[in-house]
């Protein structure tokens, strides 16, 4: 069984769309790439944000419409956007109420455990969950080091990125593969690729940090040591509600409503329960807790109104992939993986992620034996971690990187440019770890 925007898709595959319908798709891709970059001010108004989303989407709706794939667009806004922005708000209101705070040594040790701890919580509680929780410890401890651009360039790699491989929960293009029948479960298999790239960043971080940590001038080291203030965390009743939307995506399914099969629109008691866990932690989280985590609407507020846009924009290159992938030359799992990792690290990873899975399906026989959601388990393992661990590889490969960043300056830590964050990081630290995994385990 093949669900969400795919049971729609297959109802039209006999029709061909045009490869043009999709470049408001690539307008939409290029405007969150370039918009922080070249217009920055602009951009940061979410208003402006929804105009474009609207302005590139309706028009192609219209199209879609007029064409004959009306049925395709109704699947894609209500089986893929509506799961998405219910899951990742769910997660973003239910995280927000966890403040972890303190100031503890600012040694090797401390810092790679709290990397360590953040890739460990990033498949549970999301990326962006784990990534909000973490940063402003994580800061607040090395404030008396005066080498820190590292330890914030390894925290994206890490707790914003990589951590994020095992359950659909971890990053967005995971919960999208797993809208198409990719069972919650299946994840678990990319331990070896988890586990993997995270203790070999983790390594490489201790190294750099024990390098750094020498370097330190003799009073910083006093200081921070003199100056503590024991980690404490409160709101921990929110861990209840975040486990019991881990239940839910994992059991509130085809997988164990069978009947959702004949009535796809039962599957939404996931998003009913979701919906609950997130009033439930509004209701019990008392305002200053949240105010001290500095909560606001406005980042979940904007990717509904970013991804309303690439939800529908995309649905015509989505189309096109699926009925010309056999002309593509995408045909190994490495091409998978590089393919889909590398259009991950400048377009956002989750409609990448989307994008080479109708790829994929598009060369699959559909008689085919022993598939993932109908495409072949390698190609679904390659497609899931070139996106996740490639959305490191620039500040616009997902979401919680910018936020990360603008944290981080915030506390006058002197991020990298774009290209600066490539060139001294990604690209010579990043980018061989990930030719490691592919050659070990793709």
């Amino acid at each position: 069984m093949i669900h969400g925007l795919n049971a729609g898709l297959l109802l039209n595959i006999t029709a061909s769309i045009p490869l043009y319908a999709s470049i408001p798709f690539l307008f939409m891709l290029l405007m969150i790439a370039v918009g922080p970059l070249f217009f920055h001010h602009w951009w940061e108004s979410n208003r402006n944000k929804l105009i474009v989303s609207l302005v590139l989407g309706i028009p192609t709706a219209i199209y879609l419409i007029a064409t004959g794939f009306l049925h395709n667009l109704e699947h894609q806004l209500i089986f893929d956007y509506i799961p998405f922005i219910v899951l990742l708000g769910g997660l973003f209101i239910i995280t927000g109420g966890i403040n972890l705070s303190g100031d503890i040594q600012a040694k090797p040790a401390i810092n790679t455990l709290f990397l360590a701890i953040g890739a460990v919580l990033a498949s549970f509680m999301g990326t962006t969950g784990a990534a909000m929780l973490l940063i402003r410890p994580v800061i607040n401890t090395n404030t008396q080091r005066r080498y820190r651009v590292h330890t914030i360039l390894f925290f994206i790699a890490i707790v914003a990125n990589a951590g994020g491989l095992l359950t659909p929960l971890g990053d967005p293009p995971l919960f999208l593969l797993y809208l198409r029948g990719t069972p919650f479960t299946w994840f678990f298999q990319l331990v070896p690729e988890w586990l993997f790239v995270n203790i070999i960043l983790l390594i490489l971080f201790f190294i750099v940090d024990t390098h750094y940590y020498r370097k330190e001038p003799a009073e910083n080291i006093r200081f921070d040591k003199t100056n503590i203030q024991p980690i404490r965390l409160r709101g921990s009743f929110n861990f209840i509600f975040l486990g019991g939307v881990v239940l839910s995506v994992a059991f509130l399914n085809q997988q164990y409503i069978p009947a959702i099969e004949h009535n796809p629109y039962l599957a939404f008691v996931r998003e009913a329960t979701i919906i609950l866990m997130a009033g439930l932690s509004l209701f019990f989280t008392s305002g200053k807790l949240r105010k001290a985590n500095k909560f606001t609407y406005g980042p979940i507020i904007e990717v509904a109104f970013l991804f309303l846009g690439i939800f529908i924009t995309m649905v015509p290159a989505l189309l096109w992939l699926e009925t010309n992938a056999k002309t593509l030359g995408v045909e190994t799992v490495a091409h998978f993986y590089y393919a889909s990792g590398g259009l991950s690290s400048f377009l956002d990873n989750a409609p990448t992620a989307v994008s080479f899975y109708n790829l994929a399906l598009g060369l699959t026989d559909a008689s085919a034996t022993g598939l993932v959601a109908g495409i072949p388990a390698e190609f679904m393992k390659a497609i899931s971690v070139g996106s996740v661990f490639f959305g490191a590889m620039t500040y616009i490969g997902n979401g919680p990187n910018f936020m990360v960043k603008a944290i981080a300056e915030e506390n006058k830590i002197d991020m990298p440019s774009f290209f600066g964050y490539m060139i001294r990081f990604s690209l010579i630290v990043l980018l061989p770890v990930y030719i490691l995994a592919q050659l070990l385990f793709l």
